[in-house]
């Protein structure tokens, strides 16, 4: 099946932020949301399809800014009479328009147009994505709690609201107070003696922190240690895995299967805690995930605090691949809103896998176009 893409539109799609998260700002405060850019593509022969991109500017480079003008003035135009079928040739289009720095270049913007690509080829095919890839759908993936606390009241408080909403697991949220985070830990386990917790620095220790922290999380039960140091310290990365305390999850700095082929054979990692929008999409992400199965690398999976459509899409993924591990998934946590016709069902600390051609969910044109002219 062959078709050209005819357009590619933008919307900003704003969501009400919900309780604090130390990469969003305060909800209450004057601008309380969190802003993605979504992204629909069309073809000549009709056929539809839907993405989304999820910046987030205190994270990584990209911003709400950069998103839609990388896209609007550079990606689409290029895009245009492309085969959306050619995997392979879209993302050479892609790559050649927005060149890549040390990995990926604006990956997140580029899994807006991924993943609307994969929407619309799955609709034209009416196939779903386990089918495409071949695989075993899982109907739900168990959800973890995040734990971002500034005292150990506000960990506890956290452990006790995500009990009440029906969660058992958690991640937590740390550095670069290490003590601190051996604390709160410590404190988690006391209220959740039996859950599966793991921590992410976010790349906030240095080596001589993250080398003697790990020993004391790993004391307290902790399930490994994700991102410990910034992503370009690879000497600190082999140090770490030398002292073997704690399983060592890269995150940030896995952009690209080329990234995790070179740092695993360099003995940087035990693992990747994975993000569908960081690596660019399902094609790369699936690709990352593909490795790690060949490989036997640990399979963690967290996200960028997605809603809707980028949420829809990591289901999918992980839901193929047989994620056996809570998932760091807190978009349903800090979000509020929706633009599908039928949101993302989450019952406690299950999210459903979408069941549907394409991406398996359907938007809302008419309220997304009107939460932009409302803007």
């Amino acid at each position: 099946m062959t078709s050209r893409i005819v357009s590619v539109e933008t919307f900003v799609a704003r969501y009400p932020i919900l309780g604090r998260f130390k990469f969003f700002p305060p909800s209450g405060s004057a601008r309380a949301t969190r802003d993605t850019v979504m992204v629909k593509i069309c073809d000549d022969a009709g056929n539809v399809g839907w993405g989304q991109s999820v910046p987030s500017p205190t994270w990584s480079y990209e911003t709400i800014e950069t998103v839609r003008t990388t896209i609007d003035r550079h990606l689409a135009s290029a895009l245009i009479g492309s085969d959306p079928f050619d995997t392979d040739g879209v993302w050479r289009v892609l790559n050649r328009t927005i060149a890549p720095s040390f990995s990926t270049g604006q990956p997140i913007s580029k899994a807006g147009i991924d993943l609307a690509l994969f929407d619309l080829t799955g609709r034209a095919l009416r196939k779903t994505a386990a089918e495409r890839w071949n695989r075993r759908r899982r109907e739900t993936i168990t959800l973890s709690w995040t734990v971002d606390a500034r005292t150990i009241e506000e960990g506890e408080t956290a452990v006790a609201e995500g009990n009440q909403r029906g969660f058992c697991n958690f991640n937590v949220k740390a550095g670069p107070d290490a003590d601190f985070d051996v604390q709160l830990c410590a404190a988690i386990r006391r209220l959740a003696p039996d859950a599966f917790v793991w921590v992410d620095a976010n790349g906030g220790y240095d080596v001589e922190t993250a080398l003697a922290v790990a020993p004391k999380l790993a004391d307290l039960g902790i399930a490994a240690l994700e991102q410990p140091l910034p992503a370009n310290r690879l000497i600190g990365y082999r140090e770490l895995r030398k002292q073997r305390a704690l399983p060592i999850l890269m995150d940030e700095g896995i952009v690209s299967v080329a990234d995790l082929e070179t740092f695993h054979q360099l003995d940087l990692l035990d693992g990747v805690a994975m993000k569908v929008p960081r690596c660019g999409g399902l094609t790369e992400a699936r690709r990352i995930l593909e490795y790690m199965e060949q490989h036997g690398l640990l399979f963690f999976a967290s996200g960028l605090t997605d809603p809707d459509v980028s949420l829809a899409a990591t289901l999918l993924l992980y839901g193929a691949f047989n994620l056996e591990r809570p998932a760091a998934l807190n978009g349903p946590q800090f979000l509020s809103g929706t633009f599908l016709e039928q949101p993302v069902r989450v019952e406690g600390d299950r999210a459903s896998v979408p069941l549907g051609f394409g991406l398996g969910i359907e938007v809302n044109e008419t309220r997304l176009r009107a939460s932009e002219i409302a803007e």
